[in-house]
């Protein structure tokens, strides 16, 4: 069974149970990055036990640089 989320504005299958952690692994971002699921940030340290659900909308932001 799979659960249906929004990575990054893209639709996007992740197994049932699936934590922040395993949707990073399949987007294998390159850091740094910060991470927000609904628009609320989530810490690294927490990333293994955010469960995510369907409809859920995962963001990973990587930090703009220059001027």
């Amino acid at each position: 069974m799979t659960l249906q989320i929004l990575l990054n504005n893209q639709a996007t299958a992740l197994p049932e149970g699936a934590t922040v952690a395993v949707a990073l692994a399949q987007l294998q971002p390159r850091p740094p990055f910060a991470v927000a699921v609904n628009t609320v940030f989530v810490p690294k340290g927490q990333y293994e036990s955010c469960h995510l659900k369907t409809g859920d909308k995962l963001e990973v932001i990587s930090p703009i640089t220059g001027g």
